[in-house]
């Protein structure tokens, strides 16, 4: 492992840990329109068996979970240990005791060969160092014949909030999220996906809108709630004062009201694992 994947890895695990409280409130709102089109495609049946890869606090998850019902079963992973945590606690609450949660890193999976019918990862796979490793082991985990449901951000030009991330790089001294963008390219997710062997490959674009109440809560969703929660963290006043007022100057274009309405837009990609598959 190279000293930078390292390094995202302990910036994804110990940034998300601080985002855990505050990521659904921030955040689920604005990514049910890729969580939505990313289960309907997948159509989980009761039954399957599901693993859920950078589950965050569940919320594909437990929707997989009510749909596979108490005959099948839900793997949720994630690298944080405060989303495993927050996750388990709302399955508990909701009662799907068929859904289990556990801290796993996605390009590292501790799961044994051919052991489930579906693969999901929603808005996780562009945090991996290696997004290639990762699907490389979702092939591995699935059966002959299993589905792969992955989404991520689309196009840089088409997510208004994308200027947090050169606003924060611009504070430290290693890119927070360097590959964040390049899995939205147009067929880039789904070139990974036959490199990994998968077949039957379908890619399609959403478009959504990310609504925020006013500039404070714009600002904690970029970055209290979300993928830069541990450079945040280490910023002190002035810093945080610097990078908000940059933030919400970027952001301006959107502003409607005391709101802001700033445009986004989703890759989902399903995919499958041949039938037949030849010798290792």
């Amino acid at each position: 492992m190279s000293l930078h994947g390292r390094l995202q890895r302990r910036i994804q695990r110990y940034g998300w840990d601080l985002a855990a409280g505050q990521y659904e409130s921030l955040w689920q709102r604005q990514l049910s329109p890729a969580h939505r089109e990313l289960l309907a495609l997948a159509a989980p049946v009761p039954g399957e068996a599901v693993l859920d890869v950078a589950s965050g606090t569940g919320l594909v998850a437990l929707a997989a979970a009510e749909r596979v019902g108490g005959s099948g079963s839900v793997l949720g992973v994630d690298i944080s240990e405060a989303m495993v945590a927050s996750a388990t606690q709302r399955a508990a609450a909701l009662g799907l005791e068929h859904a289990r949660f556990a801290r796993m890193d996605g390009e590292q999976l501790s799961c044994a060969g051919h052991s489930y019918d579906l693969a999901c990862c929603a808005l996780g796979l562009m945090y991996m160092p290696d997004p290639a490793a990762a699907l490389r082991e979702l092939f591995r985990v699935l059966r002959p014949g299993g589905r792969l449901a992955v989404a991520v951000w689309g196009e840089r030009a088409r997510c208004g909030w994308s200027p947090v991330f050169p606003i924060v790089d611009a504070e430290v001294n290693s890119d927070v999220c360097p590959l964040f963008f390049q899995l939205g390219g147009q067929g880039v997710l789904a070139q990974l996906a036959a490199d990994a062997g998968f077949e039957a490959i379908r890619e399609q674009r959403i478009d959504a809108v990310l609504e925020y109440d006013d500039g404070a809560q714009a600002c904690d969703a970029a970055f209290v709630g979300g993928p830069v929660a541990m450079a945040w963290s280490r910023f002190d006043a002035s810093v945080r004062q610097r990078v908000r007022r940059r933030y919400l100057q970027a952001i301006r274009p959107w502003r409607v009201g005391q709101g802001y309405r700033m445009p986004g837009e989703f890759t989902v990609m399903v995919a499958g694992k041949p039938r037949a598959i030849g010798p290792a």
